[in-house]
C-alpha cells in the first residue's frame, strides 16, 4: 500500500467516524511542499452537502483521525486538510522499498489484457520522423501497463495492402536494381515507386498497367502475389533494423492484409443489422439518430446546416477501406485476443475516424475500452512541419544516426579516455535515449519544435543529464573498497534533502498508475527529472562516503535505491542508462 493509499483508508476511516455513515475521499499530493507532503479537500466538498462550515468539519475529521506512526494534520485556507509524513514514516517506506523489486508499485493491471496498437508503418516506404511520435509513445505505454501488471499485447498493424502495390509491382517488373534491393531493401522499392509514378505523369497508359497489376493481385495471381510477398519480407526485414535499435518489441505484426478474408463477410454481416446501406453503389454507415448532433461522428456541420458523413465500408468498385479493416481488427482482437482495452497511438488527424470506429463497432456488439492515444506534431526550426531541405518527410534512420553521431562527439569532448566499442556503445544508448526523452517528455497532444542542442545537453530537461544521474550514483560504489549490503541497512533521515529524496522515492509507486489515466508518459519523465534533481541536492548538502556509521550506509542505501529507480523510470520510457559516461 503506498502512503497516498494508507492516508486514504485512514481518512475514509475518519470521515465515516465524523458523519455517521461510510464516506471516503481523495488524497493527492501536495502541490507545494510548504502546506505538507499531501492533502485533502474532502472537507471543503462534504461541507456543503452536509450544510456545514467547511473549517468545522476539518476539525472534526482531523479530531478522528488516527494518524500514529504516519503524519501529522492540520487545517489550511477554508478546509484543505494538510498532511505531513514523519520523519520515521518515511524512514520506515525506503526500507520497505529497498527490500521491495517493485520499487512500492501496485500491481493495477493484473487480470486485464491490452492491445497496443503502435507504429505501423507502410511497407515499401521508409519510416519517417513522423513515426517517432507513435512508435517511442506506444512502446513506453506498452512498457508501463506490462509494469503494472497488465497482459500486454503489442501488435504493429502494418499498411500491407492497397492501392500503392499496383505501382510497386509494376516497377518491380520494369525497374527493379536486384543488387540494390539486396544491400538496402527500402530506399530502393522507394526509389522503384518514385520512378512509376513519373513515368505515369508522362504516359498515362502506365496508370492503367500498374491498375491492372493491383487487380491481378488482388485476384491472388501466383507472381503478383509472390512479389508482394517478397516486398513485406524485406520491408519488415528494414524496419525490424530500425525497431532493433530502438529496442522496440512486437508480439504481432498482424498487417491489414490479415483481415481480408473477414471483409466481405462484415460487409454482409453490416447490411443484413441495418449498421449500414448502399448509397449511390457503395455500402455506408450512417448515423442511427441516437446522439446529440454535435456529438455525432456520422453528422457534420456544414453552410447549409447538419448533413450526414458516413463512413464507407465497401466502394462502388467493391474495394474495402480502412474502416473495414479497423473493424475485422477489433472482432479479431476481442474474440482471438479477449482483450479488455485496445489503444490505438496514432496522430489527432485521424481523430474522426476512430470516432466512427468505435461507435460502429458499439453497434455491432463489441463493447470494450477503445482508446485513440493521438498526439501532436514534430516542427522544424521555422514552426512548420519537419522537413528536409526538397520537402520530403525527415528519415527515421537519418535522425537516429545523427543523435548518435552527435552524441559520439559530445561523449570524445567530455571523456576522451573513453575509445573504441565502448565508447561506441555508449553513444548509441545516449543518443537514442536522447531522442526518446526529447518525445516523452512532451505533453503528447502538444506540437513540438525538434532541437539537437537541447535534446543532447547534460543539464536540463534531458536524457543525458538523467543518464548521468545514474552514472554518477554508481561511481560512488566504485569507489568502495568491499561490496557493500544494501538490505542490512538501517535508514536514518536527519537532514531536510534526505526527507527530500525519500519523499520522491516513495512517490514512484503513487506516480506510475496515474500514467495510463490519461496516457501521459510525460509524467513518468516529469518524475524521473525531480528525482534526479532531489538526489543531486541531496549529494551536495549529505555526505556519503565521509559520513560516518550509521549515516554512512544509510546514505549508501538511499544512493543505491535511487539508482535503481531511476533506472527502472528510464527503462519504462525505453531509455538504456550506461554504466560510464
Amino acid at each position: 500500500m503506498t502512503l497516498l493509499t494508507e492516508l486514504e483508508v485512514r481518512l475514509a476511516t475518519a470521515l465515516t467516524n465524523a458523519l455517521g455513515a461510510p464516506t471516503s475521499a481523495a488524497v493527492t499530493a501536495a502541490a507545494d511542499l510548504r502546506f505538507g507532503d499531501y492533502q485533502s479537500n474532502a472537507a471543503m466538498v462534504l461541507a456543503k452537502q452536509q450544510k456545514m462550515n467547511p473549517r468545522a468539519l476539518a476539525q472534526q475529521i482531523i479530531d478522528e483521525l488516527d494518524l500514529t506512526g504516519l503524519a501529522t494534520a492540520d487545517i489550511a485556507g477554508p478546509g484543505f486538510i494538510n498532511f505531513r509524513i514523519l520523519p520515521e514514516a518515511y524512514a520506515a517506506r525506503a526500507a520497505g522499498l529497498i527490500r521491495d523489486e517493485r520499487l512500492g508499485v501496485p500491481a493495477t493491471g493484473t487480470g486485464k489484457t491490452v492491445v497496443v496498437d503502435f507504429s505501423a508503418p507502410n511497407v515499401a516506404k521508409p519510416m519517417h520522423v513522423g513515426h517517432i511520435r507513435s512508435t517511442i509513445i506506444g512502446d513506453s505505454l506498452a512498457r508501463i501497463a506490462r509494469f503494472l501488471g497488465f497482459k500486454v499485447i503489442a501488435d504493429n498493424h502494418i499498411g500491407d495492402w492497397g492501392t500503392q502495390f499496383g505501382m510497386i509491382i509494376y516497377g518491380w517488373n520494369h525497374f527493379l536494381d536486384e543488387e540494390a534491393l539486396a544491400a538496402d531493401p527500402i530506399p530502393e522499392l522507394v526509389r522503384v515507386y518514385r520512378k512509376v509514378n513519373a513515368a505515369t505523369q508522362e504516359n498515362p497508359t502506365v496508370l492503367d498497367d500498374c491498375k491492372s497489376e493491383l487487380v491481378k493481385l488482388q485476384a491472388g495471381d501466383p507472381g503478383n502475389l509472390a512479389i508482394w510477398q517478397k516486398c513485406i519480407e524485406v520491408s519488415k526485414s528494414g524496419l525490424q533494423k530500425i525497431y532493433d535499435r530502438l529496442d522496440v518489441k512486437f508480439d504481432f505484426w498482424h498487417g491489414e492484409s490479415f483481415y481480408n478474408e473477414r471483409l466481405a463477410g462484415l460487409v454482409e454481416e453490416f447490411l443484413e443489422k441495418g449498421i449500414a446501406r448502399e448509397s449511390n453503389g457503395a455500402v455506408c454507415i450512417f448515423s442511427d439518430g441516437t446522439k446529440a448532433l454535435d456529438a455525432d461522428p456520422f453528422k457534420v456541420h456544414k453552410e447549409d446546416g447538419w448533413t450526414d458523413n458516413p463512413a464507407i465500408i465497401r466502394k462502388a468498385d467493391g474495394g474495402f477501406l480502412y474502416a473495414t479493416t479497423d473493424l475485422a481488427t477489433i472482432q479479431y482482437r476481442m474474440d482471438e485476443w479477449r482483450a479488455d482495452h485496445i489503444w490505438y497511438v496514432v496522430g489527432v488527424p485521424q481523430q474522426l475516424h476512430f470516432r466512427q470506429l468505435f461507435d460502429a463497432a458499439a453497434r455491432w456488439g463489441k463493447v470494450g475500452d477503445f482508446q485513440h492515444i493521438e498526439f501532436g506534431s514534430i516542427l522544424g526550426d521555422d514552426r512548420k512541419l519537419m522537413k528536409t531541405r526538397s520537402g520530403d518527410n525527415v528519415g527515421l534512420i537519418e535522425v537516429l544516426e545523427e543523435a548518435v553521431e552527435r552524441a559520439a562527439r559530445a561523449i570524445a569532448e567530455k571523456n576522451p579516455d573513453l575509445q573504441g566499442e565502448e565508447a561506441a556503445e555508449i553513444a548509441e544508448i545516449v543518443g537514442i535515449g536522447a531522442v526518446k526523452f526529447a518525445e516523452l517528455s512532451q505533453n503528447r497532444l502538444t506540437d513540438y519544435v525538434f532541437s539537437w542542442d537541447r535534446m543532447l545537453a547534460l543539464q536540463g530537461d534531458t536524457a543525458p543529464y538523467l543518464q548521468y544521474s545514474h552514472v554518477r550514483i554508481r561511481s560512488i560504489f566504485r569507489k568502495l573498497d568491499a561490496p557493500f549490503d544494501v538490505s542490512s541497512a538501517t535508514i536514518h533521515l536527519n537532514e531536510a534533502a534526505e526527507i527530500h529524496l525519500v519523499r520522491l522515492l516513495v512517490r514512484f509507486g503513487e506516480v506510475l498508475p496515474t500514467i495510463l489515466e490519461d496516457f501521459r508518459p510525460n509524467l513518468l519523465a516529469n518524475y524521473v527529472l525531480e528525482l534526479a534533481r532531489a538526489f543531486h541536492s541531496f549529494f551536495e548538502a549529505c555526505p556519503v562516503l565521509k559520513a560516518d556509521e550509521p549515516i554512512r550506509s544509510s546514505r549508501l542505501a538511499l544512493c543505491d535505491l535511487t539508482s535503481r529507480t531511476l533506472k527502472q523510470g528510464l527503462q519504462l520510457l525505453g531509455i538504456d542508462v550506461p554504466e560510464r559516461m
